[in-house]
Formats: C-alpha cells, sequence, structure tokens
C-alpha cells in the first residue's frame, strides 16, 4: 500500500504499541497532525508549551514500562524541547521525540523556523535521526524505539522534514527483530565477574548494597530484594532508585548522600563490600571522589551501560549487563557457594549493632510548631493520607528532598523527579503524564512557589484532559534551596532568591477551572489534604504557607566527603 510519510509516521507508532502522544501542532507537522485527525489509534495530548509535551512523555514512561512519545514543529518547538530532552537523558528515560523540519530543500538557508535539531540535540539524545527519505522514514521510527527502550534507556530524536511527510512510499508495518551491527547491548553478565563478586561477598563482614534509577529501568525490584534478603546487608537507594527496596523494610537505611540520612552515608563509608546496582556514583550521592575513596573497601560494580563503571569511583568487580538477569546469576551462584563457604553471621550481627548505633541519632527529626506550617510534617501528612500509595511527583528545590525523605515509597515507578539535570517546572507536566498512563490512580505532584511558575500554563491543558492530581504547594516565599545554599555559603546574602510578588494562587487555579485552597495554620494540615484528596474528579491546588526558615537537613555540603555531614543548624 502507498502511504504519505505523515500516515506512516502515524501507523509506525501504531505499530509500537503507542496510546498516547504529548504534542503541540506547527508548519513543519501539520502534514503529520492531518493525519493524527483521521486515525483513532492513539490519543494526542494538547499541551501549551513543547517543554511540558517531553516532561509529560517522560512521566509517562517513567511511571510505566512504556516508551513516551513526544511531537513537536521545528525550530522553537524543538528548541522549546530540549530541556525536557536533556532532563530524560540525565535519567535515562525512555522516549522518542518526533521534531518537524523544514523541507529538505530549504535545509541550511536559514529558512523560517528552521534550525539544526541534529547538532542542537546531539549532545542530549542517546540517537538522533534526520530523515531525508520517506522510504527510509519507517524503519528509522522503529529503530529509534529499539535504541530507546533497550541497553541503557534513553530518549531518541526522528527530525523529518516537511516535504517527507507528504511524499508517498510503498509501506508495509517491519517485521521480524531490529538488528543494528553497531548497536549491541550486553544483556548476560561475565560468568568469571559473577563468580569474583560471590567469593567477595561470601568473605564480607560489613556487605552493603547501593542501588540506582537502573534497578526501577530494568523491572528488577524483585531481584533487588531478594539480593537484600540473601545477603542479610543493609540497602540504600538513590533519588532516583526510591521504591526499588521498600522503604518501610528494616534493611533500608534510607537515601544516601547530599541530603542522605546519617545511617546510610556512614554505612556508604565504611562497609568492607559495596555492591552498587545500577547507580553511577555521582557527585551528589558520595560526594568527594578522593574522601570516598580514603575507605578501604572492595565494590562491586552491576550495570548496562559499560561507560559508567570507574567513571568517577574506581571499582575491584566491574559487571555489565541487565541489572536483573545479573542479580539472578549473582543469588543462584552464591546460594550455591554458600553451602561449601557460609557467610559470617556473626560479623554482620555486628555490623547491624553499628548501624542501628547510627540510625539512634535520627537525623530526620525537626522541630514541630504551633504557629507555623512545617514542610516535612506536610509530606508526612501527605503519605498518611494516601497510606503511602500514591504516585508522587515533584519539582526541584527543598520541596523534592523534603518529598524523598519523608514520604516513604515501598514501590518502584511511584517517585517521579528530575534527578541528574535537576530541572523545575516538571513536577505539574509529570503528574499529567503519571496520570495519561495509569488513569485510576491517586497523583499528587509536590512542589514549591519558584517551580510550579514555570509551567503553571499546563493546568489548562489538565481541564481539557479532565486530569485531576492534587498539588501540594509547599509556599515558603523563597527559592528555597538557593536560600538554603546562600545563607550557608554565601554569608546569608539572599540575592534574589526572595519571592515577592507572588500571585493569589487560589484565584489563578480556579481562573483555570479549578480547586483552589490556602492553608497557613497548621491545624489545617491534615483537613485540607483529606478534603482535596477525597474530591476524586478535581485538580486541587493548595497553598501551604510554610515555615520560611527551614532548610533540608542532613546536609553534605559541595566538595565535602560523604561522612562531613551537617545534621542540622546548630553544626553552622
Amino acid at each position: 500500500m502507498e502511504m504519505t510519510g505523515a500516515d506512516i509516521v502515524v501507523n509506525c507508532l501504531a505499530e509500537e504499541g503507542v496510546e498516547h502522544v504529548f504534542g503541540y501542532p506547527g508548519g513543519a507537522v501539520l502534514y503529520i497532525y492531518d493525519a493524527i485527525f483521521t486515525q483513532n489509534k492513539f490519543q494526542h495530548i494538547l499541551v501549551r508549551h513543547e517543554q511540558a509535551a517531553v516532561h509529560a512523555a517522560d512521566a509517562y514512561a517513567r511511571s510505566s514500562e512504556k516508551v513516551g512519545v513526544a511531537l513537536v514543529t521545528s525550530g522553537p518547538g524543538v528548541t522549546n524541547a530540549v530541556t525536557g530532552i536533556a532532563t530524560a537523558y540525565m535519567d535515562s528515560i525512555p522516549m522518542v521525540i518526533i521534531s518537524g523540519q523544514v523541507p529538505t530543500h530549504a535545509i541550511g538557508e536559514d529558512a523560517f523556523q528552521e534550525c539544526d535539531t541534529v547538532g542542537i540535540t546531539r549532545p542530549c539524545v542517546k540517537h538522533n535521526f534526520l530523515v531525508r527519505d520517506v522510504r527510509e522514514l519507517a524503519d528509522t521510527i522503529r529503530r529509534a524505539f529499539y535504541i530507546a527502550r533497550t541497553g541503557r534507556p534513553g530518549p531518541v530524536l526522528v527530525d523529518i522534514p516537511k516535504d517527507i511527510t507528504i511524499a508517498k512510499t510503498k509501506f508495509g508495518p517491519p517485521k521480524g527483530e531490529v538488528v543494528m551491527r553497531s548497536y549491541s547491548p550486553v544483556v548476560k553478565g561475565h560468568q568469571g565477574q559473577i563468580k569474583k563478586a560471590v567469593q567477595m561477598l561470601l568473605q564480607a563482614e560489613r556487605p552493603m548494597i547501593y542501588s540506582g534509577g537502573g534497578v526501577i529501568l530494568a523491572n528488577a525490584s524483585e531481584q533487588l530484594r531478594n539480593l537484600v534478603k540473601m545477603l542479610g546487608a543493609p540497602c540504600t537507594n538513590t533519588l532516583m532508585g526510591l521504591g526499588a527496596f521498600p522503604s518501610t523494610d528494616p534493611q533500608f537505611v534510607g537515601m544516601p548522600g547530599m541530603h542522605g540520612t546519617y545511617e546510610a552515608n556512614m554505612s556508604m563509608q565504611h562497609c568492607d563490600v559495596l555492591v552498587a546496582v545500577g547507580a553511577r556514583f555521582d557527585d551528589r550521592v558520595i560526594g568527594n571522589p578522593k574522601h570516598f575513596a580514603q575507605a578501604p573497601r572492595k565494590i562491586i560494580h552491576l550495570d548496562i551501560d559499560p561507560s559508567s563503571i570507574s567513571k568517577r569511583v574506581k571499582v575491584d568487580v566491574p559487571i555489565v549487563g541487565n541489572v536483573k538477569d545479573v542479580i539472578n546469576e549473582l543469588i543462584a551462584q552464591y546460594e550455591a557457594a554458600a553451602i561449601d563457604t557460609p557467610p559470617n553471621k556473626v560479623a554482620l550481627g555486628k555490623w547491624w549493632e553499628q548501624i542501628n548505633q547510627w540510625r539512634g541519632i535520627d537525623c530526620l527529626k525537626f522541630a514541630t510548631s504551633d504557629e507555623f506550617i512545617k514542610p516535612q510534617s506536610v509530606v508526612q501528612k501527605v503519605w498518611e493520607v494516601t497510606q503511602g500509595d500514591a504516585f508522587i511527583t515533584s519539582d526541584v528545590g527543598q520541596h523534592q528532598m523534603w518529598a524523598a525523605q519523608y514520604y516513604g515509597f515501598d514501590k518502584p515507578r511511584r517517585w517521579i523527579n528530575s534527578g541528574g539535570l535537576g530541572t523545575m517546572g516538571v513536577g505539574l507536566p509529570y503528574a499529567m503524564g503519571v496520570q495519561m498512563a495509569n488513569p485510576d490512580a491517586t497523583v499528587a505532584c509536590i512542589t514549591g512557589e519558584g517551580s510550579i511558575q514555570m509551567n503553571i500554563q499546563e493546568l489548562s491543558t489538565c481541564k481539557q484532559y479532565h486530569l485531576t492530581p492534587k498539588v501540594i504547594c509547599l509556599n515558603n516565599r523563597y527559592l528555597g534551596m538557593v536560600r538554603q545554599w546562600q545563607q550557608i555559603d554565601y554569608g546569608s546574602r539572599y540575592s534574589e532568591s526572595y519571592m515577592d510578588a507572588l500571585p493569589d494562587f487560589v484565584a489563578l487555579v480556579e481562573a483555570y477551572g479549578h480547586v483552589g485552597m490556602r492553608i497557613d495554620k497548621p491545624g489545617d494540615v491534615d483537613g485540607a489534604l483529606r478534603e482535596a484528596f477525597a474530591m476524586k474528579d478535581r485538580l486541587v491546588f493548595m497553598d501551604f504557607i510554610t515555615d520560611q526558615s527551614e532548610n533540608v537537613w542532613p546536609m553534605v555540603k559541595a566538595g565535602k566527603g560523604l561522612t562531613e555531614m551537617l545534621l542540622g543548624s546548630e553544626d553552622l
């Protein structure tokens, strides 16, 4: 059958099982939008800004096991999308972005709404394509989805000139497996390396498991739990890995790193064998690499991406492969070897005695108040009201860290936030994407008065598509994390971090057709949250006026070691 390029795009998306596409039309993609108008294979979600389209597609992928899809036009359409693409790239999220381009004959001539999309996006995609022949379009889209979802996932962009979308060619859905000579990710771990890891773990006296977002992306949470239980070791989950191991399990010691728990950081530094699973030892987790390297420990590193291993921290046993498969093999070999060489349970018992001493410090304790709403207590109440079973999206800042610290995640893919790039403005479009992927779930966005204004126009999208997340705005009238750093490192010189011209959020939200609440008394927090979450069919925006002086503790200052923590204002 002969089809236009636009119809091929639509059919290829349907062949990939796509159910939702987030986008915004423009001249270079109008033929594609015309083809969308006449199809019923998937739903298009019209956002109000291209950045939000990519963020929503990103969260759609994070909260499901699907590839997110965004569609934008050329020039400013794609440049608006770059922040969303870079956000997904840093967190290894499988997405396909289809962008329009000026006609092939006009490329390079500074045509209206032209930009070098391939060049601009090259540093922040897993791969990108410029389609110059309609006969290559179907195969290119198929390869884009394959690259996005396999190996270490990531965003893939397909740039399609306008004349390619109207050109015709014969089309039949491609069949069989995708084979690319230049791209063949390793799945199975090296047996010799796994054997080395098993011997190291059997001899360990102070073992620890450090897991990251790679566990969630590989759907390996069950395997991680089995490994932790088998070893009897403490487990820490990074910001991106929260929920991979249940927060309510006694073997969970909290999140590590800059705003991690005292017990997680001390355990990371003082263990004798560290098993890193789907994590990358980034700067916010280990602090100063030289300080981290001072401890005489052995490191076993499991990851799908060989470039992540020994990138920042030298490891002793690297194992490249899909973490689900590698953990299964590791467990099997360990159980077989432990029959002849049982682990040292006496040493493990002493290790837990030390960990429980560190736990006794209660580093997440905060002062309560009858006068001011404490942001930490709001997050705790959200957990209580939702029974710990909601999808939580967040923006970036203090509220993000409080959400990570005080909302206990027991399931994977429930915590949706920007980890690597730290992008403000993601919270609301993330909530949109999550709800499209999980229509019957409870979805809450924890945000701040600074972040929410970066994509607040998406309240309009929520109204159009009857999306009903609950927005919890922890409003301290500051760019809170900036203010905290200015207090600690810049002599309390609060340069441009105070927000002194905020809108009336209740009136603004109601103007968009939603429900608004303002809460400024601690005694009203519980009632407001219960009332809001009871409104299943409405978006409710709760403006909590919180204590301006609250900081996120513990804190490891930039350049400091993992154990050089500030536990509170008394350490300043």
